[in-house]
């Protein structure tokens, strides 16, 4: 019984899936944050040491839109900015460190350490 429990939520997990369309994320530099198209969640950043260190401050998502995996997204884009620009990343969020980043350990390499002098330019 608790097999087919679990198979049952795996499928309803995939078609939620596939029923949710990717949403768009823009970088608003003016505002120092990605957020959704509707603007209606977003992440935060501060850019430091001469712009080649970006503090992840703040992950926000309303709760009419919890559970879309929008903070995923946000966090997604954010880190996909910064990797392509050789840049490093402080995970102040709460969301970044204690969720994010162990889902997601690959994008852990970019996480800036103070012992750190030069990025690796194939980040």
């Amino acid at each position: 019984m608790e097999e087919k429990r679990r198979h049952l939520s795996s499928e309803m997990a995939a078609k939620m899936a596939t029923e949710t369309p990717t949403p768009k994320i823009v970088w608003n530099e003016g505002r120092h944050g990605f957020e959704t198209e509707d603007h209606e969640a977003f992440i935060e950043y501060k850019m430091k040491n001469n712009g080649r260190v970006m503090d992840l401050v703040r992950t926000y998502v309303p709760s009419s839109k919890a559970g879309l995996g929008l903070a995923s997204h946000l966090s997604v884009a954010a880190i996909e900015h910064a990797s392509s620009h050789s840049i490093s990343i402080v995970p102040t969020c709460s969301y970044i460190s204690e969720t994010f980043l162990p889902r997601n350990p690959y994008w852990k390499r970019l996480v800036h350490s103070e012992d750190s002098k030069i990025l690796r330019s194939n980040i």
